[in-house]
């Protein structure tokens, strides 16, 4: 950082900063190479991969068996010193990249978890709502009135009228 200027990134502490990436700087070849460890993994996870190993090893094994001795580049004697350490190289490279495959696996998986966690949130929200909505409609609709209501309502209301026409008549015959 130079210097009268003040670092203004908030997204990191301050310590942090120097030793994170920024996107630009190497965020991208960093992304490449975690592919490529994914691709590695995969392809030693594959049975391909295991007869393409065993078919390498006994192609070494026979060569330096059955070619002539000038042709030959690992002793039999020896026990196959050559093939043994190409294994062994093989095998510290493959581990620490199958790890790094792992960890951005779970990375990822970490990242699925909390987006699941929030739709989960959100579903039970909406949920909720839902359901105060429902209560809302039931209490709205126990205040309407439902058509045997109004039924019983209009026969009231015609007996009454009844009544007062029947009262109304038996006034005017008296009168």
């Amino acid at each position: 950082m130079a210097r009268g200027k003040q670092d203004t990134r908030l997204d990191s502490p301050k310590g942090l900063r120097t030793l994170l990436p920024r996107r630009g700087d190497g965020m991208e070849q960093s992304d490449r190479f975690g592919r490529f460890t994914e691709w590695i993994a995969r392809a030693m996870g594959t049975p391909w991969f295991i007869l393409g190993l065993t078919i390498f090893v006994i192609f070494w094994m026979g060569w330096n068996t059955i070619a002539p001795l000038a042709w030959r580049f690992d002793s039999i004697s020896l026990g196959f010193i050559a093939l043994t350490l190409v294994l062994s190289l093989q095998a510290s490279y493959a581990a620490p990249l199958i790890l790094l495959a792992q960890n951005r696996q779970d990375d990822r998986d970490r990242v699925q978890i909390e987006q699941d966690r929030q739709r989960a949130e959100r579903n039970l929200a909406d949920t909720e709502y839902l359901a105060r909505e429902v209560v809302a409609l039931r209490l709205a609709i126990k205040d309407i009135a439902t058509k045997d209501f109004i039924r019983a309502e209009l026969r009231s209301l015609l007996e009454d009228l009844d009544k007062r026409d029947e009262e109304d008549g038996v006034g005017r015959a008296n009168a």
